[in-house]
């Protein structure tokens, strides 16, 4: 049989120093402005550090309080995260916190019904709290928000009608063959528009069936979304735009110039 590629995401580093200062609201910390994003570099763990590698997210899981500056919110369920390696104008990662679950893979873990039921609630919250977030970052841009954002400015918040719908843009999804030890669920934008999307891999990883959304499970026995060979085709295959479906082949870096150009219509929808 054929192994899952590696390393699709870029969590496999060294994690950020822990904060010494006291943590803040979860929401302010997601809304608060910030500064225009990078990408850093991996740095990937030669030691036998247990919170480096593909083991990295063990830490926000056991120790969230350490973390202020990324983690956005603890429920007894959960911790939600800011990726440190963004794909999207906004991603997120909800960290189950179960003992009995967080070391599975996924299509073992999303076999327990309750268990499911409960993770689907909180990515539900989660992908409402990426919306506001984008919604914050991109609604000035957009025509869809233009009465609402007038309204707004002058001061009429009671009367203000609805903006586009952010919501819709949010995607959350587990990815079938996880390069991250412990369980962990994406809920992101859609639009892709990231340094960090580097290569094939970062791309297909998100844009193919490779990313299966938490309504495809409990998956069967034989289901072709297990199949290792699949997932593995999926992430070689050729590139697709994920809003107007061109085809660009092999063209990684004409593909990016493309998706700078869909950002750009997109955000002004």
């Amino acid at each position: 049989m054929a192994e899952p590629a590696e390393d699709i995401d870029d969590h496999a580093s060294s994690l950020p120093q822990p904060s010494s200062s006291k943590p803040r609201n979860a929401f302010a910390e997601l809304m608060a402005p910030k500064p225009p994003p990078t990408c850093p570099p991996p740095k990937f763990s030669k030691g036998g550090n247990p919170f480096k590698g593909r083991g990295a997210l063990l830490e926000y899981i056991q120790r969230p309080e350490r973390f202020p500056s990324e983690v956005l919110r603890v429920t007894p369920h959960t911790v939600l995260i800011r990726d440190l390696y963004p794909k999207a104008t906004v991603h997120l990662l909800l960290l189950p916190r179960s003992p009995a679950h967080h070391d599975l893979h996924p299509h073992d873990a999303f076999a327990d019904a309750e268990f499911l039921a409960t993770i689907r609630a909180e990515a539900a919250s989660a992908a409402d709290l990426a919306a506001a977030e984008l919604e914050r970052k991109l609604g000035r841009y957009s025509a869809s928000s233009r009465a609402r954002n007038e309204a707004l400015d002058a001061g009429d918040y009671e009367g203000a009608p609805k903006g586009r719908d952010y919501r819709r843009e949010i995607r959350v999804g587990i990815h079938a063959h996880p390069s991250m030890t412990h369980l962990h669920v994406h809920v992101f934008s859609r639009d892709m528009h990231s340094e960090c999307v580097k290569h094939r891999k970062h791309y297909n990883s998100f844009n193919t069936p490779f990313l299966l959304p938490l309504e495809v499970y409990p998956l069967g026995e034989e289901d072709e979304l297990r199949s290792v060979a699949f997932q593995n085709g999926n992430l070689s295959a050729p590139f697709v735009c994920w809003r107007c479906g061109r085809g660009f082949g092999n063209r990684f870096a004409e593909l990016k110039r493309h998706l700078e150009e869909e950002f750009v219509e997109w955000r002004a929808e």
